[in-house]
């Protein structure tokens, strides 16, 4: 593996849930192990299964894996790690303001950012640690590795910390960033170690699908322009070549991912780049991990090759046959990166239309295609699109205009820096979005990756954060008008989609329980690109369908009240007509 040559201190390993990263981390950590390295693998992941990998239990000490000399594992809980970064900020000022400023406090660093940022603190102190606690170490293995978005909040200039205490600025992250200043030194040093191709590897980690290779492509471009330059690409779980054609579906997955590959950015392609081969089942336990960069299977795992267990689920047309029931209405199409949000939301609003409804469909994804996943226009469907880069221009500019016009060259200078801040742009998206909301009234808005729980949590928040955003959107802007309808199923039915794996299932719970906290409840799920309910006759996929239905049964039992389960499909669900017979499709297994 190229990515483990010549081998620095640090490795991190970066990329969207479900796409093998711990895995991988996993395998690399084994591998340098029995190369004789003494090495310290950390996850910050809260989905994170190092303990399950190697059957052992781990926490927020370091442990020794026993089953692995030289190897200690260390799993830092972001929980834990925020509920700590909270209390030094608002620890030292709780007997000495009013309780609602305590609240208000509280709310301001109940998002994304004051998670980020607090894993990050966690990883600076031992990024930065050359004694007792890393120093014993050769390597350190960071399994989820901080953002592009950490490190520009990060590199915000520190003279904003007095600015915004008196009173002169408009942070989108005004309770994250207000405890940074004293970390300010620390931070330098971490970034500087990530820049360090001496001492740092950033390896991204992505799978062979257009959505993840995408995503992937976007975080080389964020984290290059932050100068950490020096990347590796692994393409994880990459289908081989199937033995016969026996399978269409496994044939058609081979082909599809070998034509992503091959269409690869040349940005991408240029980095040191290696493919490892999907396995047939969960990598759990030494023996897995070790075979994972070969290209042989355990051989108990043939064994395993049975049928699925037979389900039967909701169809996503009989979702659409209750959404019909409305003449009109918001539906929101909400996950994680890579799930299928477009296709699922682009197959709702031409169902709907067919149905003879007016049908309005629109993206906050920045890298949102939908025009590409029509292939096409139908009468009563408009296609829109809420661009995030000029969205933060304009609310930057206005900003700048309106409350910068009553401060002096030093305070709309300082201003300016702050609403580099990249929480900016979920304002400013949700202020774009507000808009789209207001058509819902006459006809369906579907709405592809709509703002997050974390936006809707600052819009919602009480205290000054809410008052500047509140002043900043407009005296003509009823702020709280959007977020009502967002809360009232009878305006707006958000769908929650996911695949039937761990990590994006977690994701989707934990999404689910920021949009409870904003009193937003979800109408649905969708277990989107589901190898049980496709199923396939090849050994390999029979086997990864398996895997697939404690998944399923988790989200039916425990998280929803409806839930449509949408096979694979063996060719990409591109073009009106195969979005059409996506809707239709059932599951091909009966419970």
């Amino acid at each position: 593996m190229k990515f483990l040559e010549d081998t620095p201190r640090f490795l991190f390993f970066t990329g969207k849930g479900g796409v093998g990263k711990t895995s991988i981390a996993c395998a690399a950590a084994l591998t340098l192990a029995e190369s004789g390295k003494r090495v310290l693998l950390v996850s910050t992941d809260p989905a994170s299964n190092v303990g399950q990998v190697f059957g052992m239990s781990i926490g927020n000490t370091i442990t020794k894996v026993p089953a692995v000399h030289g190897l200690s594992a260390l799993e830092i809980d972001p929980d834990q790690a925020v509920q700590a970064y909270r209390e030094r900020i608002v620890g030292p000022v709780r007997a000495l303001l009013p309780a609602a400023d305590v609240r208000s406090i509280e709310e301001q660093l109940s998002g994304s950012c004051t998670t980020e940022i607090a894993s990050f603190n966690e990883f600076t102190a031992l990024l930065t640690d050359a004694g007792s606690i890393t120093g014993k170490f050769d390597h350190v293995l960071f399994d989820t590795a901080p953002t592009g978005h950490t490190i520009r909040l990060l590199q915000l200039p520190g003279a904003w910390t007095d600015f915004l205490n008196q009173g002169k600025g408009d942070a989108s992250c005004l309770g994250p960033l207000a405890g940074l200043e004293k970390q300010r030194a620390v931070y330098a040093g971490a970034v500087a170690a990530l820049a360090d191709s001496a001492r740092t590897r950033l390896v991204l980690v992505t799978r062979a699908q257009e959505s993840a290779l995408a995503e992937i492509t976007r975080t080389h471009r964020e984290l290059a322009a932050l100068g950490l330059t020096r990347q590796h690409v692994i393409i994880n779980a990459v289908l081989p070549a199937p033995p016969d054609d026996t399978d269409p579906l496994a044939t058609a997955i081979h082909l599809r991912e070998q034509a992503a590959i091959a269409a690869l950015p040349a940005e991408l392609s240029n980095l040191p780049l290696d493919q490892v081969e999907l396995k047939a089942t969960n990598l759990v336990g030494v023996d897995a991990l070790a075979a994972l960069f070969t290209t042989k299977e355990p051989a108990w795992q043939t064994a395993l090759a049975v049928p699925p267990e037979s389900f039967t689920d909701t169809s996503l047309a009989d979702l659409i046959d209750e959404l019909a029931t409305q003449d009109n209405g918001l539906i929101m199409c909400m996950g994680k990166g890579g799930v299928g949000k477009s296709t699922i939301a682009a197959a709702i609003a031409v169902a709907l239309v067919r149905r003879g409804h007016q049908v309005h469909l629109t993206t906050t994804d920045p890298a949102g295609q939908l025009s590409a996943t029509l292939g096409g226009d139908l009468e009563n469907l408009q296609v829109s699109s809420i661009d995030p880069a000029e969205a933060t221009r304009s609310y930057r500019d206005h900003v700048l205009a309106t409350k910068g016009a009553r401060l002096d060259e030093q305070g709309r200078a300082m201003l300016a820096e702050d609403l580099l801040s990249p929480c900016t742009e979920e304002v400013a998206v949700f202020q774009a979005f507000s808009r789209v909301i207001s058509q819902s009234r006459r006809a369906f808005v579907v709405v592809d990756t709509a703002p997050t729980g974390h936006t809707l949590l600052l819009l919602d928040a009480t205290g000054s954060y809410h008052r500047d955003v509140a002043r900043n959107l407009g005296e003509n802007m009823h702020l709280t008008t959007p977020l009502m309808r967002l809360q009232d199923p009878r305006d707006t039915k958000v769908i929650l989609v996911t695949l039937a794996e761990t990590t994006p299932v977690l994701e989707a719970v934990e999404l689910q329980a920021d949009l409870e906290r904003a009193q937003i409840h979800p109408w649905a799920w969708v277990v989107n690109n589901s190898l049980a309910a496709a199923a396939p006759t090849s050994t390999l996929l029979r086997l990864r369908a398996n895997q697939e239905l404690p998944q399923i049964d988790q989200v039916r039992s425990q998280h929803c009240t409806r839930l449509a389960v949408v096979p694979m499909f063996p060719t990409e669900p591109v073009g009106i007509v195969a979005l059409e017979a996506l809707s239709r499709t059932r599951a091909a297994l009966t419970r």
